[in-house]
């Protein structure tokens, strides 16, 4: 019985690791063909080959000469950093409130605001449009982070569900002592909260990066102020079919958000983790 169970768990183990192995490969191979697309000379960017017969770095100075994608990278880092910065500052605010503080209606107002998650971003676009243009901040970067102060439904989640694991008489010890519930958040909770904020980090600056619906809206032309996705756009439609050019601005495009998780990933499968568990 010992022999059959050992084989079993064995061939078992090996039906996982291939079934992993083939998601990796799944998962890893576009990347890898957008580095050796981007790798490749114009003449040869339908060559088929993943290695790259002719291997030339020009494709990238070139990339930079026809659109100022460098400039582009630095603004959708501002904006991505300042939008993670108001994400993680009201969402982590409300999120607490939401944990610890006990007042009328705390379940029924949280499930209203969870209610808000069913609602597509579109349908509140031209109210922040006309808002916008009212104060004049149309053709600016301020409406990409502005609203990011305002908090969001799930981040609320994320930070609540991470504080209700945190134990309630931490707070109640503090509250004896006379400590404000300012204190309390910014000495106790949120150095505690690390892990969940650089899980929630990573989900923030990933959608602020990635955003090409509102750069599109605020800043449609202006090629030295608007981000790298709405810059990635525009060069498609006016140098279709060069894919290696196309291809090293995705390669740009997308470092920054394999770096960041690289460099988090501990943090980021710790925090959703214990989020999960409340």
């Amino acid at each position: 019985m010992n022999r059959t169970a050992d084989k079993r768990r064995f061939w078992g183990d090996i039906a996982a690791f291939a079934a992993l192995t083939f998601g990796a490969l799944c998962m890893v191979g576009p990347f890898v063909w957008m580095i050796s697309t981007s790798l490749k000379p114009i003449a040869e960017q339908y060559d088929m080959r993943l290695i790259p017969q002719t291997t030339t770095l020009e494709n990238y100075p070139r990339l930079i000469e026809i659109m100022p994608i460098h400039l582009q990278l630095l603004n959708s880092f501002i904006i991505a950093s300042i939008s993670t910065f108001g994400q993680l500052l009201t969402c982590s605010m409300a999120g607490f409130i939401f944990a610890v503080v006990k007042f009328p209606f705390r379940n029924l107002l949280f499930v209203l605001l969870l209610i808000t998650l069913m609602v597509p971003a579109q349908i509140t676009v031209i109210p922040q449009f006309v808002v916008f243009r009212f104060f004049g901040l149309y053709g600016t970067q301020a409406p990409l982070y502005l609203p990011a102060f305002l908090g969001g439904a799930f981040g609320t989640f994320l930070m609540r569900q991470y504080f209700l694991t945190i134990p309630s008489e931490l707070a109640e010890a503090a509250r004896i002592d006379g400590a404000s519930l300012a204190r309390i958040f910014f000495t106790i909770y949120l150095p505690l909260a690390k892990p969940a904020l650089a899980a929630f980090a990573i989900f923030a600056f990933m959608f602020s990066w990635n955003d090409l619906f509102q750069a599109l809206i605020y800043l449609p032309s202006n090629m030295e102020q608007t981000t790298v996705t709405v810059g990635l756009a525009l060069f498609q439609t006016q140098y279709a079919g060069q894919w290696p050019l196309m291809m090293a601005g995705s390669l740009l495009a997308v470092a920054p958000i394999i770096i960041v998780f690289f460099f988090a990933q501990k943090y980021f499968m710790g925090g959703i983790a214990m989020s999960g568990l409340k």
